[in-house]
């Protein structure tokens, strides 16, 4: 039993990473736990994302330790304290990166890799993603793809996770845990 893995889904800007970033806050004031990571996912590949990459990081206070890591979550997990806290942002960034630049073996492999992790971590994690199945069913293979895996993944880790959120307009809406 995790009792420690929490998933915030919602739409783009929608305020799911502020939610996530104050409730790690709130545990380290509580002294729930001893360091707060910010995991990002994020490759700023143009001026608009590197835009968007430095917005988040200006506001977060400095002791947040920065750990940029694309591909290997699992790992990142394995090497976590029990009194860490690290807010992994976000998931629909690293299935992009897994779609676009992995075999299909290699992503079904590290997918399994982190759903164990997520099992197996003491520490406290809290996992930002994009919740893009409301829409349209898109028309590219790809972006279906895209969709279709997330919503899997998704639910595999809402199925292990002790809470999860859905965000709109800044305002959470718990659909499983304590509120």
């Amino acid at each position: 039993m995790t009792g420690r893995v929490e998933l915030i889904l919602g739409g783009a800007r929608c305020g799911k990473s502020r939610l996530g970033e104050q409730r790690a806050e709130r545990w380290l004031s509580d002294g729930k736990v001893a360091r707060l990571i910010y995991l990002a996912t994020a490759r700023p590949g143009d001026e608009e994302m590197v835009a968007r990459i430095a917005h988040h990081q200006a506001s977060r206070p400095a002791y947040w330790q920065l750990i940029e890591e694309t591909w290997a979550l699992d790992q990142v997990l394995a090497s976590l304290a029990s009194d860490d806290c690290v807010v992994i942002d976000c998931l629909t960034l690293w299935l992009t990166t897994a779609l676009c630049d992995y075999s299909d073996s290699a992503f079904q492999h590290k997918r399994a890799a982190l759903l164990s992790a997520l099992r197996a971590t003491r520490a406290r994690v809290i996992l930002i993603s994009n919740e893009v199945g409301h829409g349209i069913v898109p028309l590219g293979e790809l972006s279906r793809r895209f969709v279709d895996e997330s919503g899997w993944l998704h639910q595999d880790i809402a199925a292990l996770a002790d809470r999860v959120d859905f965000v709109m307009a800044g305002l959470p809406l718990t659909l499983k845990g304590d509120n």
